[in-house]
């Protein structure tokens, strides 16, 4: 590594032989400290770290975030867990540091996707977040600083190979950034759009009341689309992203992926599933994978047969009213929407999942309709006159 470059692994594919990265001006705002980045590395690196960066500027809170594919698979500040939480985030039988507590809270939002992650914390590593993350398969972490007993435990990670970052807390990027695509350079001013509490100001609805955890919930929420690939829909609860719906062409279609990613969060805290009689030593990847199949059912018999083999007592159906029923628990979630929310089927489709908060930029030709609706179910419907579109 040079002092302003850095020859990478290789580029978005194994293909892509020749990959570097470099600053335009003085030194990278980070070293590598093991491991050997390439270049989706390091987007989600550098995506990640300004969202926790964010998050922690925003709440005052250790923030983390767990980035695959340059979006958030969760996000989260550091709000102690309940007990069923910590079971449904395999932690219980760890001793919690403020910052660990924030990363299992992320790395929990959707276990499934946050296989193998890009790892972002907002504050100096310690030991207990070290052991936390030692237990997971992921790919990487970036990070201000790190305690030597953390970096002990993380560069042992992946038979040495664990790539880890050290960023420069003080880096400030220049006003604009540039993109090359297809030989021709792009070029627009860089989103510093500030989400604060006054972005939420312009309340349309009849309901008009922001608890303190709703207005941080809807903070993280707004936060975590500002860094996830657009179209987006965020549903966030309890000091952490529950629910991300991400890059997809039509806004229904996300908040459909984020209110079933929320659903199956909600579900994994069901007694019935807490209580699963895993075979010991199954390791914990066999275990998610295993509930996720549960709660999906349909498997064939040849799917049952291999999810059986993870039992040691198989467990019964959690029938449909049952799941229903539980379901209809979920109440006061914070949804934000990067742009505007064109038709109301996007609230109808969020009522089922317990939003009560909604923020989204305003500007459609429907907001009437979107309003009636938001008051129809009793909720609160922020309009922000921001769009943050992210690609």
């Amino acid at each position: 590594m040079s002092q302003n470059g850095l020859t990478l692994r290789y580029g978005c594919n194994p293909h892509q032989s020749q990959a570097r990265a470099h600053a335009r001006n003085g030194e990278l705002p980070f070293a590598v400290l093991n491991g050997a980045p390439g270049y989706i590395n390091l987007l989600d690196a550098l995506n990640a770290w300004q969202l926790v960066r964010e998050l922690k500027d925003a709440l005052n809170l250790p923030a983390a975030a767990s980035f695959k594919h340059i979006s958030p698979a969760g996000a989260a500040v550091a709000v102690p867990m309940s007990d069923a939480l910590q079971r449904a985030y395999f932690v219980h039988d760890l001793d919690l540091s403020p910052l660990a507590t924030a990363y299992a809270r992320a790395r929990g939002a959707d276990r499934l996707s946050s296989f193998g992650d890009w790892v972002a914390l907002s504050d100096e590593v310690d030991e207990s977040t070290a052991r936390v993350l030692s237990r997971e398969v992921s790919d990487g972490i970036i990070a201000p600083a790190y305690r030597a007993e953390a970096l002990d435990i993380l560069k042992k990670k992946k038979r040495g190979a664990y790539i880890i970052l050290q960023m420069d807390e003080t880096h400030a990027p220049t006003g604009t950034e540039t993109r090359d695509v297809f030989g021709i350079v792009l070029e627009q001013t860089r989103n510093t759009q500030p989400i604060t509490p006054d972005i939420f100001a312009h309340i349309v609805t009849q309901n008009k009341e922001i608890p303190p955890e709703a207005q941080r919930d809807m903070l993280i929420a707004t936060i975590a689309l500002k860094y996830t690939q657009s179209n987006s829909m965020c549903f966030a609860l309890d000091g952490q992203v529950i629910g991300n719906g991400a890059g997809q062409q039509n806004r229904l279609a996300c908040t459909e992926i984020a209110a079933g990613k929320a659903e199956t969060w909600y579900l994994r805290q069901h007694p019935h599933i807490l209580d699963f009689k895993f075979k010991k030593r199954l390791k914990r990847p066999a275990k998610i994978n295993a509930i996720e199949a549960y709660l999906r059912g349909n498997m064939t018999d040849q799917e049952r047969g291999v999810w059986e083999a993870c039992f040691d007592a198989v467990p019964p159906p959690l029938g449909e009213d049952a799941r229903q029923a539980w379901l209809g628990q979920m109440r006061d979630i914070a949804l934000s929407s990067d742009a505007y929310i064109p038709f109301r089927d996007n609230i109808d489709r969020a009522a089922r999942t317990g939003v009560k908060y909604v923020v989204e930029t305003g500007g459609s030709m429907r907001d009437d309709e979107v309003i009636a609706a938001c008051d129809e179910y009793g909720m609160l419907l922020a309009m922000t006159g921001v769009r943050l579109f992210h690609h």
